[in-house]
């Protein structure tokens, strides 16, 4: 692999101005891509492409999208493909869950939100694109999803349904658009987000000694994995979900 393996590639992140996104966001810049970050705020969007441009010289193009949003996913892809022509890479990393006190109190917005954000909007812009990269020269697919999918806590069953359901549309995608298209998923264990600033010491602990490592995950630390399925490092792979949880038990 070479210093820049996305050189020329542009990669669409969704969810990129901060977290997990964010650290993507800057590493495949880094690898010599342009970028088009997608999130709600569009503030936090220009804030990182600045920053891009000013560190790595690659162009960055910030778009605020709803995912959950239909029409507002058709016209990321629309602006995305009119600015740069083509995209290589998209990454549906936005999710979100939410809480609730029991079951029977989660109402149908809050059902409908967890499932827009997480679900929907994947569905509809990896079919949006894997159908341009599948009649074109082809590209790579990344759904972040999350350990909740295969392992579900009581106080976010939504959220795991949801990303259950995603780690089957990897599936059902990489079949769809294959061979030109690659798609593929991170299973991500707890990581240090924004999220973890609600998490008490004792949550920190429990989750801390729930994997192999002893820890939970930095946001540096997906960075390998997502490099590996937006180059053709992970050429022959496709359909896959990489479980990236420090080891859980």
């Amino acid at each position: 692999m070479t210093d820049q393996p996305l050189r020329d590639r542009t990669v669409l992140v969704t969810g990129g101005s901060r977290g997990l996104g964010r650290e993507m966001v800057l590493a495949f810049a880094a690898a010599g891509a342009e970028v088009v970050i997608a999130s709600r705020k569009l503030d936090g969007c220009r804030e990182l492409a600045a920053e891009v441009e000013a560190k790595h010289g690659r162009r960055a193009l910030a778009v605020a999208c709803n995912v959950s949003d239909w029409d507002q996913c058709g016209e990321l892809v629309e602006t995305a493909y009119a600015e740069f022509g083509r995209v290589d890479v998209l990454v549906n990393n936005a999710g979100m869950s939410l809480l609730y006190p029991s079951l029977d109190q989660v109402t149908e917005a809050m059902f409908d939100k967890v499932i827009g954000v997480n679900l929907k909007g994947p569905f509809r812009l990896s079919a949006l694109i894997g159908a341009r990269m599948a009649a074109g020269a082809g590209g790579s697919i990344l759904n972040i999803s999350s350990i909740e999918a295969t392992h579900p806590e009581p106080m976010a069953v939504p959220y795991a349904a949801a990303k259950a359901a995603l780690n089957n549309l990897t599936t059902g995608l990489a079949r769809t658009y294959g061979p030109r298209v690659r798609v593929n998923a991170i299973q991500c264990g707890p990581f240090a987000t924004d999220i973890a600033k609600a998490w008490t010491p004792e949550m920190v602990d429990y989750m801390s000694g729930h994997n192999a490592l002893g820890r939970i995950g930095q946001p540096a630390d997906i960075v390998g994995a997502a490099l590996y399925f937006a180059t053709e490092a992970s050429a022959f792979c496709t359909g896959s979900t990489l479980t990236l949880d420090g080891g859980w038990r």
